[in-house]
């Protein structure tokens, strides 16, 4: 199979979609002068003509919901199959959002605490709204709808697949099980077992060995009291499992095993809030959505013995995605959501005071912090070329987040607007 790329959105001259291309073709037709550059991230070009009897083909938008990345994928039907033609990976920012949470809620209590300022309570006035999740896990919603309307105006989706459950063993073997019935056997040894996989790791608890037999382990052996709960059991190799013996996890040298079996899957439940809330979403766009099992998805891609990854776990969601052809060693676009701007109009000291000027001017010689841009610095001592979110300063002198500081608004040129979003 020849190498994949990401296929080139258009558009053509009246702004209607159009099939996607290979970015050779796009290449040629920048070239002959046939089209221009819309959109530098997704890359996207508009023609220079318009084309009214263009009938692209249906693209389907895959997604898999993760808690810190979400895989998208563009699935095209042609004549040989179903075949990714475009494949992103979104990296969330709820743990950032949750700090920031932290933080003013700490910097507010410690100004009532002071007498600063008096604020009435109003935790009796506030009623949350039906559907209602933290600001933390709603950003990771807002992310992919942001980016499925996106898509929606640069291709021609007709349909979307996510997936929406973990697998249920049990239920699919016997779909009229019920009552204690229900809480024992093949589901509960299951899920369970993977949920342990998870928790720690996919390695033993005790040594760390990856890669060798992992067994279900009691940190206090039922010999000695301990239950069959998920926070008295973790995952060791065989060697330690027989070392161990009936000692407690503490008599055999790892006091803060019990600690740590304690622990949440803080992820999977961010997973779990989520997933239904976007589905919503989507169903609200009046698109047919189809939706599959995690363990349909894994199915599907060690099936087709593709390697593990978040875009192509996207590419296998649901029925659709038994037979798809991909690269694995494809490049997907790394989207990673960086916020607009602070909405912080002073910067407070440890105390609480003000410690900055209120906010200045957003652009500055025509750019505005977060834009991308190319700096070609051709005097000086930092001659190069750089690429990044730009950082703008009054005095005309910018920098590019994670690069150069310090360099004259006359080396730099827009590449993109800033839209709460950085690339790679």
């Amino acid at each position: 199979m020849s190498k994949q790329f990401n296929q080139v959105f258009v558009l053509d001259a009246d702004k209607r979609v159009l099939a996607p291309c290979h970015p050779k073709t796009a290449r040629q037709l920048l070239t002959a002068g046939k089209a221009a550059v819309f959109r530098m991230y997704p890359f996207t070009i508009i023609l220079k003509y318009a084309v009214p009897d263009a009938a692209p083909q249906p693209i389907q938008m895959k997604v898999d919901p993760g808690s810190k990345t979400t895989g998208i994928t563009l699935v095209q039907e042609n004549q040989s199959g179903a075949k990714v033609v475009w494949a992103g990976e979104l990296d969330h920012r709820g743990q950032q959002i949750k700090k920031n949470l932290e933080r003013r809620r700490m910097a507010r209590r410690s100004r009532r605490s002071r007498k600063l300022r008096h604020r009435a309570a109003r935790f009796d006035n506030r009623r949350k709204k039906e559907g209602w999740l933290p600001p933390s896990l709603q950003s990771r919603v807002n992310n992919v709808q942001t980016w499925f309307m996106r898509l929606f105006r640069w291709c021609n989706i007709e349909s979307v697949a996510m997936e929406l459950v973990r697998f249920d063993t049990q239920l699919i073997q016997d779909p009229n099980i019920s009552g204690a019935q229900y809480q024992q056997g093949t589901l509960a040894g299951y899920e369970v077992r993977e949920y342990l996989l998870e928790k720690w790791q996919r390695k033993c608890a005790y040594c760390g060995a990856t890669n060798v037999p992992l067994e279900i382990e009691h940190i206090v052996p039922k010999s000695r009291g301990g239950s069959n709960r998920v926070s008295n059991l973790c995952i060791s190799c065989r060697d330690c499992n027989t070392a161990k013996g009936a000692r407690t996890a503490a008599e055999f040298g790892y006091p803060q095993i019990q600690a740590q079996a304690k622990r949440p899957l803080t992820d999977i439940a961010a997973v779990n809030a989520t997933r239904w809330a976007m589905w919503r979403m989507f169903d609200q766009t009046g698109l047919p959505v189809e939706v599959g099992t995690g363990g349909r998805t894994k199915f599907n891609r060690v099936k087709q013995n593709y390697s593990k990854a978040q875009w192509i776990d996207a590419a296998c969601v649901g029925r659709s995605g038994e037979s798809v052809m991909l690269d694995p060693d494809m490049a997907p676009l790394k989207i990673r959501a960086s916020g607009w701007q602070s909405r912080r109009m002073v910067s407070p000291d440890k105390y609480g005071f003000p410690r900055t000027s209120p906010k200045q001017q957003s652009h500055v010689r025509g750019f505005k912090t977060g834009d991308m841009v190319k700096a070609v610095v051709t005097t000086g001592q930092k001659v190069g070329t750089y690429t990044g979110r730009v950082v703008v300063r009054a005095t005309g002198s910018f920098k590019i987040q994670g690069s150069v500081d310090g360099i004259s608004y006359r080396f730099f040129r827009s590449i993109q607007r800033g839209d709460g979003y950085a690339y790679a």
